[in-house]
């Protein structure tokens, strides 16, 4: 079938649908499109070209689906380790890198809400969403696809394709919807510890599973290289660099430097204590890289937390081509 390519009009922009092509692309142009017999093909807001085999198949890398916790008090984490950290409503939960390293994506239900929290380690990227489509509750797999470097999931209701860091479906019947992005951290076990004392902490469903605890990217966040990018960050900036990204991209380096950065209505504050989990062969071990909270200044005054990512350079560079720099 031949793909519509998304156009720009006022019925598109409110209902997310998918206009007419210029070009048409045959079934097989998709990556591993053999397992994927019940994605609409027909519906892509980008070409077959951009999307690239990762290596796993359909669900070689297993989403968690039915996560067990535990107390943080019972909980055995080295105090650097990073978590992604989650709190709704006073329910407060961090998923271990240690963890999502080996399954990238874990769909949870937080007060009430139905949640999908991911982590794809080639873009440092840590995103969580609302997994409610369009009044929908679904769930999310790992295709096993890569687009600019970046986890390409699913969703098991209509098997459309998702870009991880967006949180925008690309192909298939879901094509130009949007999750809603829920404001998350990327802190060290031990500031989690802190901030939430009565919280609950992800455990491997099966610890004999996955070497949890190890990385498998040895390096890759000082001498790795991201797949099928052309996208450069601006002169002076390394693919490889970690930046702190709302609209605009602010060096890392930077912020650690002043330690707290204030910029417009956006509050920076970094502090020392998180280890990288792209470092060493065991996460624990990784050097540190630091955490940033990233808040807004309300109208009332008070600071509050708003959806941020700490990621590589190079991300922003791909899907924000048009995006600010900050050094």
């Amino acid at each position: 079938m031949g793909c519509r390519l998304s156009a720009i009009t006022a019925l598109a922009f409110l209902l997310f649908a998918v206009a007419e092509a210029a070009s048409e692309y045959d079934r097989r142009d998709w990556p591993n499109w053999r397992q994927w017999p019940h994605t609409d093909f027909s519906r892509c807001l980008a070409p077959p070209s951009e999307f690239m085999p990762g290596g796993p198949p359909k669900d070689g890398i297993p989403a968690i689906d039915e996560p067990v916790f535990e107390q943080i008090a019972a909980a055995r984490y080295d105090p650097r380790e990073p978590v992604i950290a989650l709190s709704i409503d006073g329910d407060a939960r961090a998923y271990p890198l240690s963890i999502l390293m080996w399954h990238e994506i874990v769909n949870d239900v937080v007060a009430g809400r139905p949640v999908v929290v991911t982590f794809c380690p080639l873009c440092n990227a840590a995103v969580v969403f609302d997994r409610t489509v369009e009044g929908e509750i679904t769930t999310f797999g790992v295709t096993g696809i890569l687009r600019n470097s970046d986890l390409v999931m699913y969703d098991r209701a209509s098997e459309s394709w998702w870009q991880q860091y967006t949180g925008r479906a690309l192909v298939g019947a879901r094509a130009g919807a949007r999750l809603e992005r829920l404001p998350a951290r990327l802190i060290s076990f031990e500031q989690f510890r802190r901030a939430y004392p009565q919280g609950v902490v992800l455990k491997p469903n099966d610890p004999r599973l996955r070497a949890y605890g190890r990385n498998p990217y040895v390096n890759y966040d000082t001498r790795g290289r991201p797949f099928n990018v052309f996208a450069e960050p601006p002169e002076g900036f390394s693919k490889m660099e970690r930046v702190v990204v709302d609209d605009t991209a602010w060096r890392m380096t930077a912020i650690a430097e002043a330690g707290v950065l204030i910029d417009g209505d956006l509050r920076f504050a970094w502090t020392p204590g998180q280890a990288s989990a792209l470092d060493a062969a065991t996460i624990a071990e990784g050097r540190d890289v630091g955490s940033v909270v990233v808040e807004r200044r309300a109208p009332s005054g008070d600071w509050r937390p708003v959806p941020y990512d700490v990621v590589f350079a190079f991300v922003f560079a791909a899907f924000h081509p048009d995006g600010e720099w900050r050094v």
